[in-house]
């Protein structure tokens, strides 16, 4: 049985990064919940993907450069369905109190910029709640991985490659991370990728794993497991194999 990561939540059925997009992933077999967290103009961080609300919500601009109050009065559902209006963008919080009592893992995605101030708020938001040792915290910026090992040198640590490249591995070890997790794109298109990663000391899981035609050929080159918006279908995908 592989991981099986829940992008966004269960994205796929309900508006991704809110919260009944974390039940779904819940109650669809996911063993991990992926999420992304950004912090607001004064120091909340919420769960929400792209540096602007404008995608996701009813709402415009940086979130970066909004208020919490702000951020908390748009709407983050309607754009997926009329079902989900009224839905709004869930704190870390929230998000840490639906997930952890299912016992799910946490993949959470620290997203840049991203201070060491900000950092250390996000993983003591996770801390005092219990979730620290079920949690890796990951992001795309090197930088954004250290800081995280400077707040919470016991936390685990993953970093993402958009592109990846002879140098990932090196700086993968340097920072200390767990997994290691190219595109999906990348590890189908190079047979040795995989075993590279892991010969290293890392798990692989994959981003976005939402072509299930690949799921076999992804399964077959080793990885520890994919990240997917349709995580209840590679549940039962992989029940099945």
């Amino acid at each position: 049985m592989m991981e099986r990561v829940a992008h966004r939540g269960y994205s796929a059925v309900a508006p991704e990064n809110t919260l009944p997009a974390f039940a779904a992933a819940i109650r669809g077999g996911a063993t991990f919940v992926e999420f992304d967290v950004r912090t607001t103009a004064d120091g909340i961080p919420v769960v929400i993907h792209d540096r602007t609300l404008d995608r996701t919500t009813t709402g415009t601009g940086d979130v970066g450069e909004q208020s919490f109050s702000a951020v908390a009065s748009v709407d983050a559902g309607s754009w997926f369905s009329p079902a989900y209006a009224g839905v709004r963008v869930p704190t870390l919080a929230e998000t840490l109190d639906l997930v952890g009592p299912s016992g799910v893992q946490l993949l959470m995605e620290i997203k840049r910029p991203a201070t060491l101030e900000q950092v250390k708020t996000i993983v003591d938001v996770v801390a005092d709640r219990g979730l620290a040792a079920r949690t890796i915290a990951q992001s795309f910026d090197p930088s954004v991985v250290e800081f995280v090992r400077q707040v919470a040198p016991s936390m685990r640590r993953g970093l993402l490659r958009l592109r990846f490249d002879p140098a990932a591995l090196e700086l993968a070890q340097s920072l200390g991370v767990v997994c290691l997790n190219p595109s999906t794109a990348d590890v189908l298109s190079d047979s040795t990728l995989v075993g590279a990663i892991a010969g290293a000391g890392m798990t692989v899981m994959p981003w976005t794993a939402n072509d299930m035609t690949e799921w076999p050929a992804l399964a077959a080159a080793g990885v520890t497991g994919l990240i997917t918006d349709h995580v209840g279908e590679l549940s039962g995908w992989d029940g099945a194999r």
